[in-house]
């Protein structure tokens, strides 16, 4: 089978396309046929040494995907060669076939193309879960969205509005204004290019205030980091919730005083480890997203789909924070 694979750190110009063994299905594992793999962040960072995790190489980046069963391992009778189904990697997505285990397989349910059943799970899951679980967002309450425009950013904005809370969405152009918009967003604003000296720091916090009203944001939902975080800390209501999601700005520096003048709680969110802390939680989380998608209440935006011999230049157009909603390699057809 084919993979795109990482041998050295470095950026997506070092990825090859290269042949592995086919994998075999062991115990309570299903070898599943890839027809999709969407590319997020953590792809970025992944390759480059950057992130959290480090697998041994050559591996695949690539941490969400579907596809169609292709094989099934002992013990398992709950799956079928010829499912649909998605599931998250953590890495090796990029490749032709993967062998998972079955408690990472949710099925993709009729209808849904594999394009898009590729881009839920990441990004809606980690977002229901920071909003509900770490940001204990309520009904008339006010949402910020950071990078509001991005696959996490316009998941915030679906499921802000499905929970019931008014969305501000900020954003760094026009057209990923229009963007959030039209996923519901009650206003938006377009904020500068950092990096920002105090002036232009302190402008920004006073751009958030205006969007966001008297009352401040209930909820900050940040997947950006760097010199956004601190005006946006500065703009939080009282006794609200700062969620700290990602940092492809940087990671910022925030002065602790303002969480004590604000009685705020700055909250990290890592979905991953959430999930498989408490699986029964997480599959009540996404069994809840299949029910807001079946309700047309979210709907992941597939932006741009590119050929499996150019998932490298998806995964730079990433890095370069150029995307609008979910890029999608197409494995097979």
């Amino acid at each position: 089978m084919r993979a795109l694979l990482s041998k050295a750190p470095g950026g997506p110009e070092t990825l090859t396309i290269d042949e592995l063994p086919d994998p075999v299905a062991g115990k309570g594992q299903v070898v599943v046929a890839v027809k999709a793999c969407s590319i997020n962040y953590p792809d970025v960072l992944i390759i480059e040494d950057k992130y959290q995790f480090k697998p041994p190489r050559p591996f695949a980046p690539g941490s969400e995907i579907s596809g169609v069963i292709e094989s099934v391992g002992e013990g398992v009778t709950e799956w079928a060669i010829g499912d649909r189904v998605i599931a998250t990697t953590g890495s090796g997505g990029l490749v032709e076939k993967i062998a998972l285990p079955t408690t990472s397989l949710f099925r993709l349910p009729k209808g849904r193309s594999f394009a898009e059943g590729a881009s839920l799970l990441l990004t809606y899951g980690t977002t229901i879960h920071a909003l509900l679980d770490r940001g204990h967002l309520g009904e008339g309450q006010t949402l910020l969205v950071l990078g509001a425009a991005g696959g996490v950013g316009l998941a915030a904005i679906e499921l802000g509005k499905a929970f019931g809370a008014r969305v501000v969405a900020a954003v760094s152009s026009e057209e990923k204004a229009a963007a959030a918009k039209e996923a519901g967003a009650d206003v938006t604003l377009v904020y500068p290019r950092a990096p920002f000296d105090k002036d232009q720091s302190k402008a920004l916090a006073d751009q958030f205030k205006a969007a966001l009203g008297a009352g401040g944001a209930d909820v900050i939902y940040d997947p950006v980091g760097g010199d956004y975080a601190e005006p946006a800390l500065r703009s939080i209501a009282w006794e609200g919730r700062y969620l700290v999601v990602g940092f492809p700005a940087g990671i910022p520096r925030l002065p602790l005083n303002l969480t004590l003048l604000k009685s705020c709680d700055v909250c990290g969110v890592f979905w991953g480890a959430f999930a498989a802390r408490d699986p029964k939680a997480n599959t009540a989380h996404i069994e809840r997203l299949f029910r807001l998608w079946k309700d047309g209440k979210i709907a992941p935006r597939v932006t741009e789909t590119f050929a499996f011999e150019d998932g490298g230049k998806a995964i730079a157009k990433m890095a370069a924070r150029g995307a609008i909603g979910k890029l999608v390699v197409t494995v097979a057809e």
